[in-house]
């Protein structure tokens, strides 16, 4: 991975991209500088929430039943009003709201794409002031322009993005985005308040050494899901291990940190929630977007994620991700009668 010294702003890496294409009207560009534009704010609060009264709960349950985080509400209506607010937006859909919001104006009618987010993953690391982030999904409508967005512009496909991204709060704040023509990486300088190109074209390695999956679990999980985490700690250097187990619990973290370095991030469906925990609409489709246009694959252990048909924008969903040939490891094992 080649590390990018030229400075070059967000800004002008969306614009320089434009340029590219003559038809291009720039919403696309200008919903990614909002984007852009919510994730300083969050990034502000969650550098000082030790010292404000933003940690703890918020006292509410979202509609997954889990208990809302006050900086949880903070980023969600970060995200939410800037994208309200802009001219690129015609909807979004959130891990903390019940239903879609659609924004019903003038302009936003004349908007292109709608967007769903989680607005803070990996939010119960907060208080213990572990590395959290935010992740967002962009679809172009499928309803007709200059009317208020649907439902429908919603439930599609993974495959059917224009683009998705995360901005990891971490020891720097960084932003990543996917389009059809590759991943590059911001990260923040506060210098000039400006996320800066820093991770030019990211590639994910084809093979990693780390495994993330939490083994708390390991009884709950598929007989052939436990085999291949056992076949992951008696790796040795004859098989290309050993393997090292690497869990956060914040899965823009982890799958951060295997984008960059290769790995596979692994939350099956248990026992007891057979049909896993993550959200396909906006944690495991974005992230499968952006492994895959870097060179890994994404499944829920059936097929491919981005290829899954949605029913609910709040839908759940097993996920398997990361490095190409651990996934192809994975598959001969888990996908084999």
């Amino acid at each position: 991975m080649v590390i990018n010294r030229k400075i070059q702003t967000l800004d002008e890496f969306t614009i320089q991209q434009m340029r590219d294409f003559p038809q291009a009207t720039g919403e696309l560009s200008g919903l990614l500088r909002d984007i852009g534009l919510a994730a300083k704010r969050v990034h502000v609060e969650v550098n000082k929430a030790g010292l404000v009264d933003i940690l703890g709960d918020a006292g509410t349950m979202n509609v997954q039943g889990e208990e809302v985080k006050k900086l949880d509400v903070f980023a969600n209506n970060q995200f939410m009003g800037v994208l309200r607010h802009g001219i690129s937006c015609a909807g979004i859909g959130s891990e903390e709201l019940d239903d879609v919001v659609i924004f019903d104006d003038e302009i936003s009618n004349q908007s292109k794409y709608v967007c769903l987010f989680d607005p803070l993953d990996g939010s119960s690391n907060i208080d213990v002031n572990v590395s959290i982030g935010t992740i967002f999904s962009i679809y172009r409508r499928v309803s007709e322009k200059g009317k208020p967005a649907r439902k429908e512009d919603f439930l599609q496909p993974g495959n059917k993005q224009v683009a998705a991204g995360y901005v990891i709060y971490g020891s720097s704040t960084m932003l990543v985005y996917a389009t059809r023509r590759g991943v590059n990486g911001f990260t923040l300088d506060q210098a000039i308040g400006e996320f800066t190109l820093s991770h030019p074209d990211i590639k994910c390695p084809e093979k990693g050494k780390i495994y993330s999956v939490n083994h708390g679990n390991f009884f709950q999980y598929d007989e052939k899901v436990r085999e291949y985490i056992t076949v992951c700690q008696k790796k040795d250097k004859t098989n290309g291990g050993p393997y090292t187990q690497r869990y956060i619990g914040s899965m823009v973290a982890d799958v951060h940190r295997n984008l960059i370095k290769g790995g596979i991030f692994m939350y099956p469906g248990t026992t007891d929630k057979p049909k896993g925990k993550l959200r396909l609409m906006y944690e495991c489709n974005p992230f499968a977007f952006i492994v895959e246009k870097a060179g890994g694959k994404a499944t829920n252990g059936q097929i491919r994620i981005l290829d899954v048909e949605p029913t609910d924008v709040h839908q759940r969903t097993p996920l398997f991700i990361g490095s190409r040939l651990m996934m192809d490891e994975l598959e001969s094992i888990t996908m084999v009668p």
